[in-house]
């Protein structure tokens, strides 16, 4: 009965799990069909404007290299890999999102291969425990988003959202317990402010939104005057005429976005490959031409997005302990969704 219940489990998990990316969007099957050596198959939170162009580079650079990429949540790439971790076989090769400690936690259960990418003496690190567990592959950023045709005057800071009345039942967050962009960015404000912040937030209307996607499209169609929002997903919208700005308060959420192979990867091999090219200044451009923050130094920054240079943000981001993170991450979740029920 118990393998019965765990296989219909197992198959929800995995009609949840958006495929999103590959070399055939819509048949994620392929991560479950590994008979090529040279298929490599990454979960990732990235969006397609983001991890694309990359995947692409990365197989112009290998011929006959086949990639398979899903994007999900961070909070529903985990429950996939919890259910296949139960199954007895990880599918995945490698493993991309945004939510720091969920990488500290796969480390810790000994999920995770030790592997420091080619170049690495050239780029920025923000963790001071490195090991090679995992590495930074953009130093992502949130601020505030506005609607640009429903706020003329940009917000002073984080405390404006709190107590300005242009965002009463008008300022949107994604859901921390599915975004990992979401709960860096509410762990990084409790860091800096308390918890009585993210009330306060609470009591001026903030609502809480599906995903780090649907928050920033619902403020770019007027459904909200602003939003915290993530930096590239926020610039693929205004490269398509949405009326957004974003705006980084003086506290500067910055949310580093981690990269890793697994130890009983299938595919070990190529996914060294794919971490040494993903950390090239040729791939770190297109990260930075999406609209985040690259790792290295010796990338050209566009103008057009604002963002902070890589430099800068790596020094002026909102320092935090993850590993405390990590072990408070579950009574923060809870307190929120409790908060914003």
């Amino acid at each position: 009965m118990f393998k019965k219940i765990f296989t219909v489990a197992l198959l929800l998990v995995t009609l949840i799990f958006t495929g999103c990316g590959g070399d055939n969007p819509a048949d994620t099957s392929k991560a479950e069909n590994k008979a090529s050596a040279n298929k490599l198959v990454i979960y990732t939170s990235m969006k397609e404007s983001l991890i694309g162009g990359i995947v692409e580079g990365f197989k112009a650079q290998n011929p006959g290299a086949e990639v398979d990429w899903q994007s999900s949540g961070a909070g529903k790439i985990m429950a996939k890999l919890e259910a296949e971790r139960q199954s007895g076989h990880l599918m995945a090769d490698i493993i991309w999102t945004s939510e720091v400690p969920d990488f500290y936690q796969m480390k810790n259960d000994g999920l995770l291969e030790q592997y420091q990418p080619a170049g690495f003496d050239e780029l920025l690190n923000p963790f001071d425990d490195y090991d090679g567990s995992f590495t930074a592959a953009r130093l992502g950023t949130l601020g505030i988003v506005i609607n640009i045709n429903k706020i003329q005057t940009p917000p002073a800071g984080w405390e404006t959202i709190a107590t300005d009345p242009n965002y009463k039942n008008s300022f949107g967050i994604a859901d921390p317990a599915l975004s990992g962009t979401a709960f860096m960015s509410i762990a990084l404000l409790e860091k800096q402010f308390g918890w009585d912040y993210i009330v306060r937030l609470h009591d001026n209307g903030a609502t809480k939104s599906k995903g780090s996607g649907r928050v920033v499209d619902d403020t770019a169609d007027g459904v909200l005057n602003a939003c915290l929002g993530v930096d590239y997903i926020t610039a693929s919208k205004i490269d398509k005429g949405a009326p957004l700005r974003m705006v980084y308060p003086q506290e500067l959420l910055m949310v580093p976005s981690p990269v890793a192979i697994f130890k009983d990867a299938e595919h070990k091999d190529l996914a060294k490959k794919f971490l040494d090219y993903l950390m090239t200044q040729e791939a770190q451009q297109m990260v930075a031409n999406a609209g985040t923050v690259p790792v290295r130094r010796d990338v050209q920054m566009p103008e057009r997005y604002n963002l902070p240079e890589p430099e800068d943000a790596l020094n002026n981001g909102i320092k935090i302990n993850y590993s405390d993170v990590l072990e408070h991450k579950d009574d923060t979740v809870k307190k929120f969704s409790n908060l914003f029920k």
